[in-house]
C-alpha cells in the first residue's frame, strides 16, 4: 500500500493535536507533581512544628540537667555511685575525716534508726569540740563531702576547756535516694 503525502491542512491538524496532547500531559503530570510537592512541603512543615514543640519541651530538661550537674559539682556528689549498703559507713567515715582535717575533736558518733515516715537511711548524732573557726569550717565542709546529708539539729555551747573553745552537738540525716525516686511526681512534671 502506498501512502499518500499529507496535505498542509492535515499536517497543521496533527501539529495542533500534538501540541494539545503535550499541553494536556504537561498539565496532568505537572498538577500531580505539584500536589506531590505540596504534600511533601506540608509534611515538612508539620515535622518542623513537631520538632519545635519537642525542642521547647527539651529546653526544660536541659535546664534541669544543668542545674543537677551544678549541684553535683557544688556538693561533690554523684548519686549513681552511692551504694546503699555501704553509704552509712562511708558517710560516717567522711564526717570523721573532715572533722580531723578541720581541727575538730569528735566525741562519740551514734547512728540512729530512720523514722518510719522519713525518707532517710539513718540519723547520725555526734558531738565535737574545737576552736570556733574550726567548728564553723567543719560545718561548712559537711555539704561538700559527697553524701546526701541534711543537718537536722545543731547546738553550739561554750566548752569548759577554754575561752576560745566551742562544743557542738549535731544531728545529721543521711537521705535515702531510693525512697525519694519512688515518690509520686506531679502531673505537670
Amino acid at each position: 500500500m502506498a501512502t499518500r503525502p499529507l496535505s498542509d491542512r492535515e499536517r497543521r491538524t496533527l501539529r495542533w493535536g500534538g501540541i494539545g496532547i503535550a499541553a494536556y500531559l504537561v498539565l496532568f503530570f505537572g498538577l500531580q507533581a505539584w500536589s506531590y510537592a505540596q504534600r511533601r512541603r506540608n509534611d515538612y512543615q508539620r515535622l518542623l512544628r513537631e520538632a519545635s514543640v519537642w525542642n521547647d519541651k527539651l529546653v526544660v530538661y536541659d535546664e534541669k540537667v544543668r542545674m543537677t550537674q551544678d549541684l553535683m559539682e557544688l556538693f561533690r556528689m554523684d548519686p549513681g555511685k552511692l551504694s546503699r549498703t555501704s553509704l552509712v559507713a562511708q558517710a560516717s567515715a567522711a564526717i570523721q575525716q573532715a572533722a580531723m582535717q578541720g581541727g575538730v575533736q569528735l566525741g562519740p558518733v551514734r547512728e540512729t534508726p530512720s523514722r518510719a515516715a522519713g525518707k532517710e537511711l539513718t540519723g547520725i548524732q555526734l558531738e565535737g569540740m574545737g576552736p570556733a573557726p574550726s567548728i564553723l569550717g567543719f560545718l561548712e565542709t559537711l555539704k561538700t563531702l559527697g553524701f546526701p546529708l541534711v543537718t537536722e539539729t545543731i547546738q553550739l555551747s561554750p566548752a569548759p576547756m577554754g575561752p576560745a573553745q566551742v562544743k557542738v552537738s549535731l544531728t545529721l540525716l543521711l537521705l535515702d535516694f531510693e525512697q525519694w525516686k519512688t515518690t509520686e511526681r506531679r502531673p505537670d512534671a
